[in-house]
């Protein structure tokens, strides 16, 4: 298989007119509203912010660039031509691209197929000719921008080899301070006459599993307190005091065996992880529309306190699966969706988002590697735009907004499309078991299919088996086919041409005997004056008698 996006397209056939100012785009520092709107709570929060009176430093900007990863055994070549027509003419006249692949099968005791190559092949309508691209020469992938920003959050290593002389000497201040808070049992509650009794062997204290300073993941979790007070070692020890005692009162450690009920699982819920490795955590605050589970949630305090709680023991689950040894993934990857968000009419929800959000920013420091807002609603902006100045920079830099229209492109930014769930724009299946054929572990290859642009994916055969192949075009808009040309020259009609419309089903799966050699065409049909994405991934099965 090949995983390669093809993603060059001629000015004069992509050039779209601007959105209108009420479409939100993708940004990380919303420019300041035109009118002032009243101030008011965001849905319940899944990040802890850090709200100081000064700015911590960042690291130097940089653009994130994420290259295809190419599957065992694929090569890949392309090639493209210009759009000869111009959108006027769209309708009536489609530039031709192929995507040939040839792959071998894994290996077995009995192959089940030949090795698969990957040329790309782009011809013009009229004149239909093709042009040899020699294997040995490389073209550049196009490189995934991040969206823009001049500050975009670099997490910092947790290794201390790379700490700073200055970091180092701060780190183990204030181990002293906390290994005299142990000694005196101040994490634990315990009166001076019960610590006075024996001094030498304080009681071991735990915090998100991790005994402190018993190992260096502790250090890991006390870097975590120092950078989220700038390395002001007092403010540090003062704010895991708090955090201890907060955990005491609150009963966390017996929380977490509690059972609460799953009736919020749509709500919030892990799936897949990010490039980097991190966990992906999605908070769906659409479901909140349905006033039964509105009223269930928030309706009186008792309530409301359940669903606190029952954050909470989510929040501190999730956590404590974390890799908290030097150099290993212990932050989270946050997706907040806000399409069809409850707006700031409701109180219930603003009271229950006020306390969360005070728990999470004083209690849960450094836990967020990106925090990501897709479907953005216009007002959900203005409100930020309003906290932003009492938001410290790091905060800020951890942030990307994305409207409606730029959702799948933003997440595949940072997550593989395998990982993505389908309601997101990827082929994650989430919630069920309904095509065991693929994993997360089979990797998508991305193409942009260009405006009025024909994409055929050509798929060469060369040993007898089954082919399984799945595909989604985001949005469709488009149509879709299916042939099998044999080597001796007839066709094969799969699935007949079809057009796909954004009410459709989001993937198509299918599957295809193959007892003669030859190739498969996946055909996409773009006639719109849009960029439109196709995701698509197949892989050779036993052949079924």
């Amino acid at each position: 298989m090949a995983d390669e996006t093809l993603r060059t397209c001629p000015p004069e056939a992509t050039a779209e007119p601007p959105p209108p100012p009420s479409t939100v785009e993708e940004v990380e520092t919303p420019p300041p509203p035109q009118e002032e709107y009243p101030i008011f709570e965001p849905p319940l929060a899944s990040v802890a912010l850090d709200v100081l009176e000064k700015d911590t430093t960042l690291p130097s900007p940089q653009l994130e660039f994420e290259e295809e990863k190419l599957i065992e055994a694929v090569t890949i070549t392309q090639k493209e031509t210009p759009l000869v027509p111009t959108l006027s003419s769209v309708a009536s006249s489609l530039t031709e691209e192929h995507v040939t692949v040839t792959a071998a099968a894994p290996v077995s005791s009995q192959p089940l197929a030949a090795a698969l190559a990957v040329p790309q092949e782009s011809d013009s309508p009229k004149t239909q000719s093709k042009e040899s691209i020699e294997p040995e020469k490389e073209y550049p992938v196009e490189k995934k921008k991040t969206p823009e920003s001049f500050a975009s959050f670099k997490e910092e290593s947790n290794k201390l080899s790379d700490l700073s002389n200055s970091e180092l000497k701060t780190l183990e201040e204030f181990k002293l301070l906390v290994q005299e808070a142990l000694t005196n049992g101040v994490f634990t509650a315990a009166s001076p006459s019960e610590t006075s009794v024996n001094t030498t062997t304080p009681e071991e204290v735990s915090i998100w599993g991790i005994p402190l300073l018993k190992d260096d993941r502790s250090d890991v979790i006390l870097l975590k307190f120092l950078r989220a007070r700038d390395f002001k070692v007092k403010e540090s020890f003062a704010m895991l005091a708090n955090t201890m005692k907060w955990r005491r009162d609150f009963n966390v450690d017996e929380l977490v065996k509690e059972e609460l009920g799953d009736y919020l699982e749509k709500v919030v819920f892990m799936q897949g992880h990010d490039k980097e490795g991190h966990a992906v955590c999605y908070n769906v605050y659409g479901e909140f529309q349905n006033k039964e589970l509105y009223a269930k949630t928030f309706s009186d305090e008792e309530k409301r306190n359940t669903f606190l709680r029952w954050r909470i023991q989510f929040l501190e689950r999730s956590i404590r699966k974390l890799d908290f040894n030097p150099g290993g993934v212990n932050t989270i990857f946050q997706i907040s969706d806000l399409k069809n968000s409850p707006g700031p009419g409701k109180r219930e929800l603003r009271i229950a988002t006020k306390q969360a959000l005070h728990i999470l920013q004083d209690n849960y420091p450094e836990f967020v590697a990106k925090q990501v807002f897709i479907n953005v609603p216009w007002w959900y902006l203005a409100f930020y735009t309003m906290i932003s100045p009492f938001l410290t920079q790091r905060t800020k830099s951890k942030f990307v907004f994305a409207g409606p229209s730029k959702t799948a492109d933003t997440l595949f930014k940072y997550i593989a499309p395998e990982q993505v769930p389908t309601q997101y724009g990827g082929l994650s299946v989430d919630f069920c078991e309904c095509n065991p054929e693929f994993t997360v572990d089979d990797p998508v290859t991305e193409i942009t299919v260009k405006p009025a642009t024909k994409q055929i994916v050509e798929i060469i055969v060369n040993e007898k088996c089954t082919l399984v192949w799945e595909l989604r075009v985001v949005g469709w808009e488009v149509s879709y086919s299916a042939e099998y040309v044999p080597n001796s020259g007839y066709t094969v009609i799969i699935e007949k041409t079809r057009k796909l419309l954004p009410s459709d089903e989001p993937v198509i799966s299918n599957n295809f005997n193959i007892n003669e050699l030859g190739k498969i065409l996946l055909t996409i049909n773009n006639p719109t004056a849009k960029k439109k994405k196709l995701l698509y991934r197949f892989k050779v099965v036993p052949c079924v008698a």
